[in-house]
């Protein structure tokens, strides 16, 4: 009879226990994610649905445990800024360089405009510093940053719930702007020369070419010694002698008239050129050659690292050139091409071209395993020892001068630290952090799903009443203003004075602003990789100091 009593339904949805917390936030999360995927104006929410459906649930009187929204709310957030680090870490500390260092000081200006903006207009406005602080994470789409400053609060012992709702009532203006000023730059400022691509300069990607010996100084010597004599990283894949191809040893002596297959950097060709004697002509960075056809004696082959013993070893102590008679031309790492250079440090998951015969490969695949599906197996350990690095390093207080309290990196960035370390030191510790893609997307996005409907869940019971008051609608146009005027202005100073195209300049302003649904609009009107790889270059440096920021707004104005 129980059964047809409709108290249990409304217990199921309503009391607060560990079981009516799941299934709320399953729902909001499910239902958040199945509307993303809608497209209006060609524009759709993604995961960031999430927030709005958490914030209709608390509006229509759902709500969970305290203690349990806290853990959730907490623990997603810990969750996706670690993976989010561990993604990006094995190319960070690399995109500083060169161009990565001109997009990040780009990216900062973005930052700082939009800092600058939200404390004077704190001082013009009725409106308070942690309201204001909430207004900027909110208008820069940056929920960890919001995340910090909601601890910093919690720190300083007062309210987080009106920098959450500042936060949620801004938020999809945010997203909006930076589409909005990109349109707005395209339309009134962009010529057709700023829509050509420029070459995002990467210092290691590699470059093939063939070289002739006839530079006299070089007769006799060993490739080993033009190592040692030269500041040049290159490698000798193959060597035609008399008609006759073989794969040199570091002790090959070379003669006249050899001929040389040689994985470089594209800047040391003309080095060099001037260290062999010639180069041909022939282009052999062409994806369409067939590498096995050169010649009939030798194989080229893609050995993917899958033995854990490998990883943190540099490739020169291997020494599988002289134990198996092979070479090993590049390295692919996260998509980018590596010289096969001794010193470098090998990672699981590294896909190596390897050139030499058939026996001899085979052998190769068994010292490097060559196994994807043993790749496909999580590394759940070093994952947790990872966050528990982060939330001790997000946990220890330092000391700023000028400003009474210590300032903590907190769970947003503590853990967005750890990842980026361990993604790029931790193989050289022989620390297993290699994950699959959709392994490393399911981490992200379940704990951004937990922590957005969370945070929904936490504001909607006001959300509402806030955007109807007065209050609310200056929320809103202050917020627009943070999100426009920065993205615009520095939009012409990467343009005008940088002499930057426009899809690295969409790509950088996207990853300032923390926006990836910028940036799929920025990929749909522009036809090549750029915006991605700006995106990419800026993005964990603009989150990083977006964390920071936030914390020291509050700790030095309040």
């Amino acid at each position: 009879m129980y059964l047809y009593n409709m108290e249990w339904l409304y217990d199921l949805f309503f009391e607060q226990t560990a079981l009516q917390a799941v299934i709320i936030l399953s729902l909001i999360i499910s239902t958040g994610l199945g509307l993303g995927k809608l497209h209006i104006c060609g524009i759709s929410l993604g995961v960031t649905f999430v927030f709005f459906m958490g914030i209709l649930a608390g509006h229509l009187g759902f709500a969970i445990d305290p203690q349990m929204l806290t853990y959730a709310e907490s623990f997603g957030l810990v969750l996706f800024v670690y993976a989010l680090g561990l993604q990006v870490g094995p190319g960070f500390f690399s995109s500083l360089q060169q161009g990565g260092y001109k997009l990040n000081m780009l990216g900062l200006g973005v930052i700082l405009l939009g800092t600058i903006m939200a404390v004077a207009l704190t001082a013009i406005t009725p409106i308070s510093m942690p309201d204001m602080v909430g207004i900027l994470c909110g208008a820069t789409t940056n929920t960890p940053a919001l995340g910090a400053a909601q601890q910093t609060l919690k720190q300083l012992g007062e309210s987080t719930s009106g920098a959450a709702l500042s936060c949620a009532v801004t938020y999809p203006l945010g997203v909006v702007g930076v589409i909005l000023a990109i349109i707005v730059v395209k339309k009134l400022f962009v010529r057709p020369a700023d829509m050509e691509q420029h070459e995002h300069e990467d210092p290691n990607h590699t470059y093939i070419a063939t070289f002739q010996v006839h530079n006299p100084a070089i007769y006799n010597k060993s490739i080993q010694d033009l190592v040692h004599i030269s500041t040049i990283k290159f490698v000798i894949s193959r060597l035609w002698r008399n008609g006759q191809v073989s794969i040199p040893t570091s002790e090959k002596i070379l003669k006249e008239h050899d001929r040389l297959l040689v994985i470089t950097t594209e800047k040391d060709v003309q080095a060099l050129t001037i260290l062999f004697g010639e180069q041909e002509k022939k282009d052999w960075n062409k994806e369409d050659i067939d590498w096995n056809a050169i010649d009939s004696e030798l194989i080229s082959k893609h050995i993917v690292i899958s033995r854990p013993e490998i990883n943190g070893k540099k490739l020169g102590s291997l020494r599988l050139r002289n134990t198996y008679g092979i070479n090993i031309s590049r390295v692919l790492r996260s998509g980018v091409q590596l010289l096969a250079t001794p010193e470098l440090v090998l990672q699981l998951g590294d896909r190596l071209t390897v050139v030499g015969e058939a026996a001899a490969i085979k052998n190769v695949e068994k010292v490097l395993g060559n196994t994807v599906k043993t790749l496909k197996d999580p590394n759940l350990a070093s994952i947790f020892i990872g966050i528990v690095l982060g939330l001790i390093v997000g946990s220890i207080p330092i000391a700023i001068p000028g400003i009474s309290s210590p300032v903590k990196l907190g769970l947003a960035g503590g853990p967005i630290i750890a990842g980026i370390v361990i993604g790029s030191y931790g193989p050289r510790l022989h620390l297993v952090t290699y994950t699959t893609r959709s392994a490393s997307l399911m981490l992200r996005g379940i704990g951004l799903s937990l922590y957005l409907a969370c945070l929904g869940l936490d504001s909607g019971a006001h959300f509402f009443d806030t955007v109807m008051r007065p209050e609310g609608a200056l929320w809103i146009g202050i917020g627009f203003l943070i999100t426009f005027i920065p993205v615009v202005i520095m939009a012409l100073v990467a343009l005008r004075l940088c002499k930057m195209d426009f899809g690295n300049t969409c790509g950088m302003l996207c990853g300032s602003m923390a926006n990836p649904m910028a940036l799929n609009y920025a990929n749909d009107i522009i036809p090549n990789d750029n915006p991605a790889i700006s995106y990419a270059t800026v993005y964990p440096l603009g989150m990083f100091i977006r964390v920071i920021i936030a914390q020291l707004i509050l700790m030095i104005f309040l």
